[in-house]
């Protein structure tokens, strides 16, 4: 599922519940994809459109302690392998 809210520095977050994966295009051009996300906060941020993506990405990707997340795109178009 793609989520389109209303975000200073998200353009999207598209999530997977059953693999408990998100990927976050940020408006600087930057492309993340985070593993072992909670599927309690996806669903969470699915049912609830007027959530801010902001918010909800410091505190269930940035700040999570088992989240994983890994740069795959960057601003000048560069493919980065990490």
């Amino acid at each position: 599922m793609i989520t389109f809210q209303s975000s200073s520095f998200i353009d999207y977050i598209s999530t997977d519940f059953l693999k408990a994966t998100c990927n976050v295009q940020m408006k600087d051009g930057s492309y993340y994809t985070y593993s072992n996300v909670s599927r309690r906060a996806i669903l969470n941020l699915n049912m609830n459109p007027n959530m801010s993506l902001g918010m909800w990405f410091n505190d269930n990707l940035d700040k999570a302690e088992r989240v994983t997340g890994r740069l795959v795109f960057n601003l000048n178009g560069n493919y980065v392998f990490a």
